[in-house]
């Protein structure tokens, strides 16, 4: 019903810069709210950042003034700008999203996840 890509992942210096993007397609009616999660080998999935409709973002303390999420409504576009990454920053990067569909039903979609590595 929903479809959710990412893009944007790779390879970058400690320091560096990237920003992932996240593609919602399929029957949506709204996102409710959208989040960026991570997954590190042998650690906890863990949210990383939240936007919600009205545009509150919560973050994950460890990416506090590193990252920015942000969202475009109308294009059903979800972003994760990041700054200053650090190794421990690497992980497969996955976004998710709760959205009403146009029958009006709801439900929490996830996409494949990109892979981010922070690394000289």
């Amino acid at each position: 019903q929903v479809h959710l890509v990412e893009s944007g992942g790779g390879l970058v210096q400690p320091g560096g810069s990237l920003r992932l993007s996240c593609a919602a397609s399929g029957r949506i009616l709204r996102i409710n709210a959208w989040g960026w999660y991570r997954q590190a080998p042998g650690k906890e999935r863990e949210l990383v950042a939240r936007i919600s409709s009205g545009g509150s973002t919560n973050y994950v303390d460890s990416v506090k003034g590193r990252f920015t999420i942000s969202r475009d409504i109308a294009k059903n576009m979800l972003y994760l700008q990041m700054n200053s990454l650090k190794p421990e920053d690497t992980a497969v990067y996955v976004c998710s999203a709760n959205a009403y569909l146009l029958d009006y039903t709801a439900g929490d979609y996830w996409g494949q996840g990109t892979q981010v590595t922070v690394s000289s």
